[in-house]
């Protein structure tokens, strides 16, 4: 399988793009604070195979952390690269670019203020001065990476757009490029070329047509920057497999994409297994793409598949139909194991299960509810895989019906845009719940506001 072009941009001690591997990564959940947790966690991941490791570093105390975190990994002999992860307030990114292999920038929240859902006029002098302060206060942390070597992530969420850029282009696939683009050309125009790009949503669909009209983006203004996939809150189980590999898989197999990540609500570590399969799936599922769309009948997708394992077979599917249906070519989907194949004395039942989950993920067709649930990570203030085992038990009935768990404020109100309801971390042992994009109920405590989500979908789900 030929993979997309893309320049090489070097983060530590690995090299991201060109002909290198597809690297693979995760994201601890501790406080940033913790230095004995963070570094317990990031040997975890290390150990499981993680190429790098990200920090959340939310203020200055965190980010200069990343000294002390950095030094005792290495101390230890994990030279593994780390990434300081900043939203809302920009000089931190300049602490981190002391002490990190690699800073990711949020352009939603770096210079503009957080999203608000308010509709903003700009004349379009008032948006060049808009785009002029971007340029003032990005040059000079591009001055603190050159001189320190630090690799940068530009990591777009659908979830976390600025009111600016929704004012001007809508929540749209090309609102979510133009965010990305204007900060791309500042780091071209000044010579920085180790730049990572990530475009995240949890919908796989405005995920892979958002990417894949970015890369259409860069090559029109020829820029080859290397790609990082994933499908942000895909939830936990099952279901966080399939969706992710819908979306990354969809991608990975049209030769897009050069390092990863699975967004999962369980361990850290957890991930990076799921991560290590799709990769090693590549050929196989792009092969299986292409003989199965070749023989499409009656609007209907057939894999005929095997695996060792049903994890394994379930990822496949996944990955090899994700282009297909999102891009319609197909909108039923069946799924039957290879003769004389470990599952092929399975009943039907499962692997009838199995389609649906992957339609449902490609957003096709709904049988159960939707779960947009972030992986956690140092700014999540409450025991989030508790809280999704609570909630999904009591919410499994509600067939359609999309549920958001977030553990902070970063993408929380943005992906409340796409659900129905919404349970969002406000402060620590403090909850906010979102009826679609209204803040119904603030600064619940921790402790009663399962119940006050269960009452509130119970009122207008009748």
């Amino acid at each position: 399988m030929k993979r997309r072009f893309s320049t090489v941009a070097h983060v530590g001690n690995i090299a991201i793009g060109g002909e290198n591997p597809v690297r693979i990564q995760s994201m601890a959940t501790v406080d940033t604070n913790d230095t004995e947790g963070c570094v317990a966690q990031a040997k975890r991941i290390i150990d499981a195979g993680g190429e790098l490791v990200r920090f959340t570093t939310q203020g200055t105390r965190e980010a200069e952390n990343m000294r002390n975190i950095s030094a005792r990994l290495k101390a230890d002999g994990y030279q593994t690269p780390l990434v300081a992860d900043v939203h809302f307030t920009a000089h931190v990114a300049d602490v981190a670019a002391q002490y990190c292999e690699k800073v990711r920038i949020n352009p939603g929240n770096y210079v503009d203020p957080g999203r608000t859902f308010k509709h903003l006029e700009y004349t379009d002098e008032e948006y060049a001065a808009e785009l002029q302060k971007i340029d003032q206060r990005l040059v000079p942390f591009i001055n603190i990476c050159k001189e320190h070597h630090t690799a940068v992530r530009i990591g777009v969420n659908h979830g976390s757009l600025s009111d600016r850029i929704m004012s001007r282009y809508g929540d749209t696939p090309a609102g979510i490029v133009e965010s990305c683009m204007e900060f791309l050309r500042i780091f071209k125009r000044e010579a920085f070329n180790d730049v990572v790009i990530s475009i995240k949503a949890s919908n796989t669909v405005v995920m892979v047509q958002s990417v894949r009209l970015l890369v259409q983006a860069m090559d029109a203004e020829d820029m080859h920057y290397p790609l990082h996939l994933g499908v942000t809150e895909a939830g936990e189980g099952e279901d966080g497999r399939i969706k992710s590999a819908v979306g990354i898989g969809a991608l990975l197999t049209e030769g897009i994409g050069d390092t990863i990540r699975v967004s999962l609500s369980e361990e850290p570590e957890a991930e990076i297994p799921v991560a290590r399969k799709l990769v090693e799936l590549i050929d196989e599922c792009t092969r299986l793409r292409h003989e199965a769309e070749a023989s499409i009948t009656d609007d209907t997708l057939t894999l005929t598949l095997d695996a060792p394992d049903w994890e394994t077979l379930q990822l496949k599917a996944a990955m090899a139909a994700g282009s297909t249906l999102i891009d319609r070519k197909a909108t039923k989907l069946v799924i039957q194991p290879l003769s004389g194949s470990p599952f092929f004395t399975l009943h039907s039942s499962l692997f009838t299960a199995l389609a649906d989950a992957i339609l449902q993920a490609a957003r096709i067709k709904f049988t159960k509810p939707e779960y947009i649930s972030c992986p956690g990570c140092g700014r999540t203030l409450y025991n989030l895989q508790d809280t999704i085992a609570r909630i999904k038990a009591a919410t499994k009935h509600l067939v359609g019906v999309k549920i958001g768990i977030m553990g902070c404020i970063v993408n929380g109100p943005g992906e409340m845009a796409d659900a129905d309801y919404g349970y969002v971390g406000a402060g620590r042992g403090k909850i906010s719940l979102y009826r679609q994009k209204v803040c119904v109920e603030k600064n619940i405590p921790e402790e009663e506001a399962v119940e006050h989500l269960l009452a509130l979908i119970s009122a207008n789900e009748k």
